[in-house]
């Protein structure tokens, strides 16, 4: 009898059985597995314990590598064709107005169809309430509008939208995760305007990696900007922020997207800001101030009134100052509260503005006043939440130390505005003509600016408006 492998057709057969298994086996072939750093999205081929990018500590995760097709498969890549910058043409005219005023003002003047918007903020800010009222807006104007929410149930969403007494036949929600079902959704619905809730929950089966990690927030939203780009929906991505209150994921996220916005605000503070600090479309210095309601976020149409609401009449440490962000003045309340250091080192404690900014004042104030602040615990505040980071409000910070450590109270109605130099001078500021008529539209009759600004606003009646050249004037003028 002969042997089965020398029969030729067996041998063929084996041959090709061996053949086809090496080619299951090496389609099946899982890729190389690396470690993802989860806070910057360093690459390493083996674990370290702290990441020397960022310098996290125990933050790569292991994840295997493969090869992804690009959205749309193979055919969709085209190559794209040079024309002269001349013909191309702009056409303002396609933003959609979501209808809030405030947001859209950060927006740059509305929606541009096509655009990535990335949305962050702090847990329970109200990403998800703000998402659902400019969806509700939308859906008010006859627009299809999808939100896909990725925590939360349908039953859920239906409480807070009852909440905020919202609901409309072109308002569409549905809870899935999935990246393939998304897009699949959205070519069947073609829908006006898109929101994920969260990026950090939706995953690809095109990946091994866990559902938030690096390469599926990276992967879910090159597809998502693909899908945006090729359809012109706008689509909405909230994202996570970490403990330091960045957007969680790599900063290849937030260049990826268009717009990014942050929703700024205290948990126990009904007040809301939200800021852009990325806009392909528009200013970045723009925010919309919101106030949190029982049914839901409302615009502040007149932020100066409502952070001078509370404001105490005649009480030292306490000084108002302009703040311009964007194109729009704000008068702010600046407080600072200066007493005997209990222990041997002073504490310097402050919010809402610059802390270096701060101690470098009070060392020019110990040196051109001879104020003893040395010995001194000096906390500044800005009241209602509000961050400030231009130096115009340099001698607004000055005057609420001085007061406070003088324990006088600043004059009546009286706005301070200016920057401080290292030698004492005040130096002139940018558009003081809008924060001047703010302050005389709020009521306020006297304004200290610097000397150098005071042929800028001529034309304002009904305000005093006093120049200044140097810190040392300041005492004789506040007081």
């Amino acid at each position: 009898m002969r042997s089965l492998f020398h029969c030729p057709t067996a041998m063929s057969d084996v041959t090709m059985l061996v053949s086809q298994g090496e080619s299951i086996l090496k389609s099946k072939k899982p890729g190389k597995i690396i470690f993802v750093c989860q806070g910057c999205g360093y690459q390493s081929l083996k674990w370290l314990g702290k990441c020397p990018e960022c310098g996290e500590w125990d933050s790569l995760v292991e994840e295997r590598q493969g090869t992804t097709m690009p959205p749309g498969g193979a055919t969709s890549i085209q190559q794209a064709q040079p024309v002269p910058i001349d013909s191309v043409e702009m056409d303002e005219g396609k933003r959609i107005k979501t209808g809030i005023q405030e947001f859209d003002r950060v927006l740059g003047g509305g929606l541009v169809p096509g655009s990535v918007i990335l949305v962050g903020g702090d847990p329970g800010i109200g990403k998800s309430t703000l998402m659902l009222q400019i969806l509700h807006r939308l859906a008010e104007n006859k627009l299809k509008v999808l939100y896909i929410s990725g925590e939360e149930s349908l039953e859920q969403i239906k409480l807070r939208s009852d909440r905020i007494g919202i609901g409309s036949e072109n308002l569409w929600v549905v809870s899935e995760v999935a990246l393939e079902s998304i897009r699949a959704m959205a070519d069947e619905m073609v829908p006006n305007a898109m929101v994920i809730d969260s990026i950090q929950t939706v995953f690809t089966h095109e990946l091994a990696s866990a559902p938030g990690s690096v390469s599926q927030v990276r992967e879910a939203t090159l597809h998502l900007m693909h899908l945006a780009k090729q359809t012109g929906i706008p689509v909405f991505l909230v994202g996570h922020v970490t403990k330091d209150g960045a957007i969680a994921g790599p900063r290849l996220l937030e260049h990826m997207v268009d717009t990014v916005l942050y929703f700024e605000g205290e948990q126990n503070n009904i007040f809301r800001i939200l800021r852009a600090v990325k806009n392909r479309f528009g200013s970045t210095n723009e925010i919309g101030v919101f106030e949190m309601r029982d049914n839901g976020l409302c615009e502040v149409m007149n932020p100066s009134a409502i952070f001078l609401s509370n404001r105490p009449s005649l009480v030292p440490g306490s000084v108002v100052t302009a703040s311009i962000e964007g194109s729009r003045p704000i008068l702010l309340e600046l407080q600072a509260l200066v007493g005997r250091a209990s222990f041997g080192t002073p504490r310097r404690t402050v919010l809402g503005v610059d802390v270096n900014r701060v101690s470098l004042l009070v060392a020019v104030m110990e040196k051109k006043l001879g104020f003893q602040l040395m010995t001194q615990d000096i906390f500044v505040n800005v009241t209602g939440g509000v961050k400030v980071d231009e130096p115009a409000v340099d001698l607004g910070i000055v005057s609420a130390i001085a007061s406070s450590f003088s324990d006088k109270p600043v004059r009546e109605a009286t706005v301070v505005l200016g920057e401080i130099g290292l030698t004492g001078e005040i130096r002139g500021i940018n558009q003081v003509g809008p924060r001047v008529q703010e302050a005389q539209k709020m009521g306020f009759t006297r304004c200290l600016l610097p000397e150098t600004n005071l042929e800028h606003i001529k034309g304002i009646a009904d305000i005093e408006t006093v120049g200044v050249r140097t810190i040392s004037e300041l005492a004789d003028l506040l007081f």
